[in-house]
């Protein structure tokens, strides 16, 4: 059962889909009770006490094999953002609670601290905001991912960012020095151009010509920079996708990549709910489109299909990419230099003798 409360303004998802790791449901009927219906919109910050915050991953579709995400949930309300389910683990809903219950790893920092000191620690380029933006809203006010890339470049630590805030020029300076190190590399994820779309698409990230921006400020100031047209949405964005790496590119990036929309879990029947309250009239056509790309069915969890998609027209939209990357210029972006990484020095510890004293 999925609760449908009033469409919140400013959200993607619509509606409330249960936990699927709930034994019960259980639904309060305000009606039935002569009240109104619950209606806050608020966005609620909640600490994550996590006891560590690099995760391993063996996936072959990706290339990264270690990651770190500042934040669990994420403010931007992307509809078709594939870490929805993972909110069922918190025991909250992938759909609205995904986005107004925000998680933040307060002590991120010094864990990262700790992993990297270990004498078992073998370094290799971390992918960070991964699985949600870690420049999403909170960020401005919190600042977990600017404590974070201190630590990166006081260790000389490679690493990757993807996001789709321009809030990532709050920390120009960080970046730059990194870039001296060859330790970073920045791509922007950019599913349309259409500013009208790209609201209601992700309400509450950056506007699509703003991202441009970012990339051309990026470039600027020598950080490496890529896009990604991520998703791709057969029959709502995928003609778009020359039109966004001709923009990228005049704008500054230097390499390109493109995902096909995914669909696991609860994201399948958010998106499709989704799609036929916003775009009713071509709701039948995208699913048919998402179909031949997976065989007959929404999504194949299969690894080298589930971002690619099979057949002849993931063939052809993979030649389209090929064809438009090759015209414009775009490669590979330069290497990650994890030669220089030193351990980072522990804090010096204070003189319980000798306090501080502030008269």
């Amino acid at each position: 059962m999925s609760r449908k409360p009033p469409t919140p303004r400013g959200r993607g998802a619509l509606s409330l889909p249960d936990n699927r790791y709930e034994k019960e449901t259980r639904e309060i009927m305000p009606e039935a009770m002569g009240e109104a219906p619950p209606s806050s919109n608020d966005t609620v910050i909640l600490p994550d006490t996590a006891r560590s915050v690099l995760c391993e991953n063996d996936s072959p579709d990706v290339g990264f094999s270690r990651s770190l995400n500042p934040y669990r949930g994420c403010e931007h309300g992307c509809i078709y953002c594939f870490a929805r389910p993972t909110h069922a683990y918190l025991g909250l809903s992938p759909g609205l609670d995904f986005e107004r219950r925000i998680f933040f790893k307060k002590d991120a920092a010094v864990l990262l601290e700790q992993e990297l000191r270990k004498k078992s620690y073998r370094c290799e380029p971390i992918a960070l905001g991964i699985n949600t933006d870690s420049y999403q809203p909170a960020e401005e006010k919190l600042g977990v991912t600017r404590s974070i890339l201190q630590v990166m470049l006081r260790a000389r630590h490679p690493l990757t960012i993807v996001t789709k805030s321009a809030l990532i020029e709050r920390d120009l300076d960080l970046l730059t020095a990194l870039s001296a190190h060859r330790c970073i590399q920045v791509f922007i994820s950019l599913p349309t151009l259409n500013e009208d779309l790209s609201g209601k698409l992700e309400p509450r990230a950056t506007r699509p010509m703003r991202r441009l921006e970012t990339i051309g400020r990026l470039s600027d100031a020598g950080i490496p920079v890529g896009v990604l047209a991520a998703p791709v949405i057969p029959g709502l964005t995928d003609h778009e996708l020359e039109g966004i790496l001709e923009s990228a590119r005049k704008a500054g990036s230097l390499s390109a990549g493109y995902i096909l929309l995914r669909l696991p879990l609860e994201v399948r029947p958010l998106f499709l709910e989704w799609l036929s309250h916003h775009y009713p009239d071509s709701a039948k056509k995208v699913e048919h489109r998402l179909r031949e790309f997976h065989g007959g069915a929404l999504y194949d969890s299969e690894f080298g299909r589930r971002m690619r998609g099979s057949g002849l027209m993931a063939d052809l939209l993979s030649k389209r990419f090929e064809v438009a990357a090759r015209r414009l210029g775009f490669g590979p972006m330069p290497e990650l230099d994890p030669s220089g990484f030193v351990p980072p020095v522990p804090p010096p510890r204070r003189s319980r003798l000798f306090p501080d004293f502030t008269p």
